[in-house]
């Protein structure tokens, strides 16, 4: 072995030396014990905390809502055209929602559809016998198609559905006065006027019709 070759086994020798001592120090990082976690909770990467708040997203209204909406403010500015529209798209999506159908049983009443305003409500008792406020409204619609007969006949049912309603005797009263049956009409005011003393419109025919007899 000469002296050049002497020379490079020495410097072999020292880098390996170098190297295995590196190697096994505690300095040389090592897989595992990069990221040493504070908190169970904490991620690595920086990923939120688990007990981190996070807001709610907003509850959006339905779209039947939103129509229901739209029509209420249209009635209220008895701008009943749009109330039609807007509630008539809420009955597609919603064809037996009962709230929609009396809505749009008075906004019909209002646009003078009453025949369509019948059907309206003949639908609803249909769905619901015991709807009160579709059986005097469809009594109500009948009179003004000179359908009295059967106007009377669901005065009565709208009273035997709520007796204790002021409104529908002073309904029935209304259609009694109107067909010339005006002794039972008067009964009618005073019975909605003993459910409602401050019904001043009952009050006045009571008035009235005492004065003629």
């Amino acid at each position: 072995m000469n002296t050049f070759q002497l020379l490079l086994l020495i410097i072999s020798t020292v880098i390996f030396y170098l190297f295995f001592k590196q190697l096994t120090s505690s300095s040389f990082p090592k897989r595992g014990i990069d990221y040493e976690a504070d908190r169970e909770n904490d991620q690595i990467g920086g990923i939120t905390e688990m007990e981190k708040n996070f807001s709610k997203p907003e509850v959006l209204p339905s779209r039947v809502q939103q129509l229901i909406d739209m029509a209420d403010s249209s009635l209220e500015k008895e701008d009943f055209f749009e109330a039609d529209k807007a509630i008539s798209s809420a009955l597609i999506l919603e064809p037996n929602n009962i709230e929609l159908m009396l809505k749009y049983g008075y906004v019909l009443i209002q646009l003078e559809r009453l025949d369509e305003a019948k059907e309206n409500y003949r639908k609803i008792i249909e769905i619901d016998s015991s709807e009160d406020m579709a059986s005097v409204s469809l009594a109500n619609v009948l009179h003004k198609l000179g359908e009295d007969e059967e106007a009377i006949e669901h005065h009565k049912r709208a009273i035997e559905l709520d007796s204790a309603y002021a409104p529908h005797y002073y309904n029935y009263a209304n259609t009694l006065y109107d067909i010339g049956q005006k002794e039972e009409a008067l009964e009618f005011y005073k019975k909605a006027l003993e459910r409602d003393k401050t019904l001043e419109s009952a009050q006045k025919m009571v008035n009235e019709l005492t004065l003629a007899q």
